[in-house]
């Protein structure tokens, strides 16, 4: 239904809507159709718009609810505006939004507490005189056994009020509507701990917003601190002062944690978080000593902006979003079709050693590994969608309902990072190449590559030379040749001075596996019987 669909923000918008008395029924059936509640309509220059604007008999406005999600900032009130613009070109209709008013419902953060009886605690005396000292003490310890029992919810009735001390007591003692009556003898509890009366919580949504911002600064104090750790001398204290700052400005944000009271306790809690982040990022807590790279920490910042972004897009769930999100998902899903039918990374490493990947006898849990690898330079396709969800969830206007260069920029950025996971998985298996070949000039140990082990063999025929079917160049059996083992039949060999490979049938050589390539092989086609 319209009105169950969810929304974040609140804002009152007076629309104008021209045209005439059809034009007026279709704007009200569209605001129903988007959830949005009309408050109240007037004719323009009439009732609240008197003598405010000229009265115009074809012109009427509507006070509406909009709702929405995203963000509550200064652009808010601009974003429900745009909304009302986007429908106006949905629909055809002439109308405009001539006042936006964000409605702040914010909710208060009240203090729960637990009701309890008191039929445990130490009576009242009836009189005032002296008690003497085993009395005292014998009260004393009452009392405090009392105390302890109620914290530890002995005496608890199951019963949850909500707000001042005050407010819960008498919450607590009210007769409930149908039910039993409560009697006096009932106090209540905190649910945390103690109250402190003299520290006012902000509301909801703004302790948020202040604890999100506070985490960005320390998270920006921790990176600037990581990169002055890697410099040499003036630009370590640029950005030491930077890292400086930014803790200063996180511990600005502590201090307005609450809307009364709490500061020192915020700052105290500030410095310990930003104590632990230093700690552990510049390697105080590890055995090594070793802390973190700045690589690492944009990497973990690319990681988290990619999942908070996906996940600020996947919410709104709107057509628009699923040009954003649904596109690089679908494309990751036909790259993974690809890569069960076989491996892309090994393809693209047969190909540049001029052998296909049949000629390479992969593992299939290799296989598996470097669909993995694969996969996961493909994730980089998701960071577009992931800021495009952020600046929708922030109300960014490139990306309102109402900009029109919004999906072509977008399809651009895409097909930019598309781009750039595929020169990454390129340059995954180029890289492999090129280490293999310098490991052929050196006449060394090959390195592997996802399951496909390259070793030095002096390969020995076991037919005579005119009978050996060899394609790609001609077997000299007297040095070692680097083998990638034998597939479908077929032995496929490196040439390292043609530079090409050599291939032949696997029952007509004999693979003698040796160090390296620069051992000599001792092979004489003489040796091999003679026929009959």
């Amino acid at each position: 239904m319209p009105g169950k669909r969810r929304h974040d923000q609140r804002v009152l918008v007076l629309v104008e809507v021209r045209g005439g008395q059809c034009d007026w029924e279709q704007a009200e059936r569209e605001f129903e159709g988007q959830g949005w509640q009309v408050v109240t309509s007037f004719g323009r220059g009439e009732g609240a718009s008197q003598r405010v604007l000229n009265a115009d008999a074809s012109a009427r406005l509507y006070s509406v609810e909009v709702r929405f999600l995203g963000a509550r900032n200064r652009r808010t009130e601009r974003a429900a505006g745009w909304r009302i613009q986007w429908l106006a070109r949905a629909t055809g209709l002439e109308m405009y939004a001539r006042r936006c008013e964000l409605m702040d419902r914010d909710r208060e953060q009240l203090t729960v507490w637990r009701a309890h009886t008191v039929a445990h605690r130490p009576p009242r005396r009836p009189d005032s005189r002296p008690l003497t000292s085993t009395a005292r003490l014998r009260r004393g310890a009452a009392v405090a056994r009392a105390r302890f029992t109620e914290r530890r919810g002995y005496h608890d009735t199951g019963m949850v009020v909500t707000g001042t001390a005050s407010e819960a007591r008498r919450l607590s003692r009210m007769d409930a509507p149908g039910g039993p009556a409560a009697g006096p003898a009932i106090d209540v509890r905190p649910l945390y701990g103690r109250e402190r009366s003299h520290i006012v919580p902000r509301r909801e949504e703004d302790s948020y917003r202040r604890a999100y911002r506070l985490m960005a600064w320390l998270l920006g104090m921790t990176f600037c601190a990581v990169v002055a750790r890697q410099q040499n001398g003036v630009r370590t204290w640029v950005w030491a002062g930077a890292a400086l700052l930014c803790f200063l400005m996180g511990a600005r944000v502590a201090r307005g944690m609450f809307a009364a009271g709490g500061r020192a306790g915020s700052l105290l809690l500030c410095g310990a978080v930003a104590a632990f982040f230093l700690s552990t990022s510049l390697g105080v807590l590890s055995e090594d000593g070793r802390g973190w790279t700045p690589g690492e920490m944009l990497s973990i910042f690319a990681v988290m902006a990619t999942a908070g972004g996906i996940w600020l897009l996947v919410r709104q769930w709107t057509w628009g979003e699923w040009l954003a999100w649904a596109a690089p998902v679908v494309f990751t899903a036909l790259v993974s079709f690809v890569v069960a039918s076989g491996s892309v990374l090994h393809a693209l490493y047969a190909d540049s050693l001029d052998l296909t990947p049949e000629d390479l006898d992969v593992p299939g849990v290799w296989q598996a590994t470097s669909a993995a690898k694969l996969l996961s330079m493909l994730s980089f396709a998701l960071f577009v969608p992931a800021l495009w969800g952020i600046a929708k969830h922030v109300h960014a206007p490139f990306v309102s309902p109402v900009e029109r260069l919004g999906v072509p920029l977008y399809v651009l950025a895409q097909v930019v990072v598309v781009g750039m996971c595929a020169a990454l998985a390129l340059d995954s298996a180029g890289e492999a190449v090129k280490d293999f070949r310098s490991a052929a000039v050196r006449k060394s140990e090959p390195p592997s590559y996802f399951g496909v082990e390259p070793e030095w063999m002096c390969v020995e025929p076991t037919v005579p030379a005119a009978k050996l079917s060899t394609r790609g160049g001609v077997l000299r059996p007297e040095r070692p040749y680097i083998s990638f083992g034998e597939a479908g039949g077929t032995v496929s060999l490196w040439d390292e001075p043609a530079g090409k490979a050599l291939q032949m049938p696997a029952e007509q050589v004999r693979l003698v596996p040796v160090p390296d390539g620069r051992v000599r092989c001792t092979f004489s086609y003489e040796s091999l019987p003679k026929a009959d």
